[in-house]
């Protein structure tokens, strides 16, 4: 693989996000996850921090199952541009309804491995309520809620991977459970260095439009003179949430037309070096 290779397929990937019918459908399929994420932001409002904190990872991983869906409608839509084809969006959805649904259900064990995880952080907030040796069980298993919080995260992660690694397999192929996980294993162990590479440049431009649109969103937040009011805050979260997951609807299109050209470019890859 060379730089040219890439260099070729990141432009055609960035050369077909800009389609006014795929953002429009994108920015629907987001703002459905934003109000969700301000659903959840709004409830935790008024919560200790054991649930909020639940609050706040739940609608991640309800998203990605969402976006895994998505994903596999953009990817195959996405094939069949560059294969110049006739695109039909209604017939697409309709032929691929069976996957989609399968699809966003590979996101249960990840939810399941979540409050299993939140589950054992509770036990770690009840030792800290418990009078006078309380505080001092918190401060000497530290480590154990730090560990607990670093696996969330790492789920994460995986949400995030599966999404660039899962859904052009099962777009293009349709492999099975059992099957994706042998073949995300064989691609790994092929060229573990350009699967990382190539994830990065499809999620760059989606993590540096994200940090743009959360920084705007902040400093938006922090001249709100109404906002010691809960209802006033979600209501803010909200009217933000519409413009903010607009503006990241191309940076989502581009994510995953990459994704199918990386799978494509490294199954070439991997047929070249068997012969």
């Amino acid at each position: 693989m060379e730089l040219s290779d890439i260099q070729f397929t990141f432009n055609r990937a960035l050369s077909r996000t800009f389609c006014k019918k795929k953002l429009i459908a994108v920015s629907l399929i987001l703002l459905l996850c934003g109000l969700l994420i301000v659903f959840f932001r709004g409830i935790a409002l008024h919560t200790g921090q054991w649930i909020a904190l639940s609050l706040t990872f739940l609608p991640v991983f309800l998203c990605a199952g969402m976006l895994l869906a998505t994903g596999v409608i953009l990817v195959r839509i996405y094939h069949d541009e560059i294969k110049k084809r006739t695109v039909s969006y209604r017939a697409i959805v309709k032929h691929s309804w069976d996957v989609v649904i399968g699809t966003a259900y590979l996101c249960i064990p990840i939810i399941l491995g979540y409050l299993l995880l939140w589950m054992m952080l509770g036990v770690f907030f009840l030792l800290n309520d418990i009078p006078v040796i309380g505080h001092f069980f918190g401060v000497i298993l530290a480590f154990a809620p730090f560990l607990l919080n670093v696996g969330a995260l790492a789920l994460c992660l995986a949400s995030l991977s599966m999404l660039f690694f899962i859904v052009p397999a099962i777009a293009l192929k349709g492999l099975t459970h059992s099957q994706l996980s042998q073949m995300v294993a064989k691609r790994f162990q092929s060229d573990t260095f350009f699967n990382c590479v190539l994830a990065g440049i499809a999620v760059l431009p989606l993590l540096c439009l994200f940090g743009l649109l959360t920084l705007a969103a902040i400093i938006t937040g922090s001249i709100c003179y109404t906002c010691e009011n809960p209802l006033y805050i979600t209501l803010q979260s909200f009217f933000m949430m519409i413009p903010f997951m607009v503006l990241l609807s191309p940076a989502v299109v581009f994510f995953f037309n990459f994704a199918a050209e990386a799978h494509v470019l490294l199954q070439k890859q991997t047929i070249a070096s068997r012969r």
